[in-house]
């Protein structure tokens, strides 16, 4: 199973950019992409409070693969992103760096691992000093409390006037937000909304061992 992930967060990269060059990657690399995971959040949310990402992670089987445009797009906190990194390689998944070009997997040592933590930390650094956005991101808009609502509305074959009526919005405004997001190629690609309400995923036949299950394990042995 080969899945590209795409995270839509205020300030990060556009959804777009972000299909764009995982697309061009895996055509290069004679990869076929199996299932789009989007993830969706109005905030830059800490790792603890993704729940759905967590659920998407604990998905993972042995030689499973997860193209990312870029490493800081799973997390942008060192000490996070370890961690993601660490679920991923316990289950056996290759991933897929777009702009590093790069496969990190089990066979991979951390002096290739080591560069992409410096460079994330240094960026870290860089943001407290940092004026404006970065290149290619996008700002908090008023209609991202309704991007669920409004990808479901399109899904389900509602246009821009009809849904600008059922949200008592400007159809202007939310047209020029679908398209400044690039909401409507998404909807159109096959692609997956990670959304706990949608139930919980069948996990009777996956080995958890990566570090979410095991802080699980220890909030129940705490609890009991």
């Amino acid at each position: 199973m080969v899945y590209a992930y795409m995270r839509q967060v205020p300030g990060f990269p556009h959804l777009t950019t972000q299909q764009s060059d995982i697309l061009a990657f895996a055509l290069r690399n004679e990869l076929n992409i199996d299932q789009e995971v989007v993830e969706y959040a109005t905030k830059n949310l800490l790792l603890d409070e993704r729940k759905d990402f967590e659920a998407f992670l604990q998905t993972m089987q042995d030689g499973y693969t997860v193209i990312v445009s870029s490493l800081f797009l799973l997390s942008d906190k060192v000490e996070e992103l370890i961690k993601v990194i660490n679920c991923m390689l316990s289950h056996n998944v290759n991933l897929w760096i777009v702009d590093s070009n790069m496969l990190m997997n089990k066979e991979t040592s951390m002096v290739e691992i080591f560069p992409l933590l410096n460079a994330l930390r240094q960026e870290e650094k860089e943001k407290t000093n940092q004026i404006g956005r970065p290149k290619g991101s996008k700002s908090s808009s008023k209609f991202d409390i309704y991007q669920r609502e409004i990808i479901s509305f399109l899904r389900g074959g509602m246009n821009v006037s009809a849904i600008a009526r059922e949200l008592d919005v400007s159809r202007s405004s939310l047209k020029d937000y679908i398209e400044s997001r690039g909401i409507r190629e998404l909807v159109e690609g096959a692609w997956m909304e990670l959304n706990p309400s949608e139930g919980e995923r069948d996990m009777d036949n996956i080995v958890l061992i990566c570090p979410f299950e095991k802080d699980k394990e220890a909030k129940e042995r705490k609890v009991s």
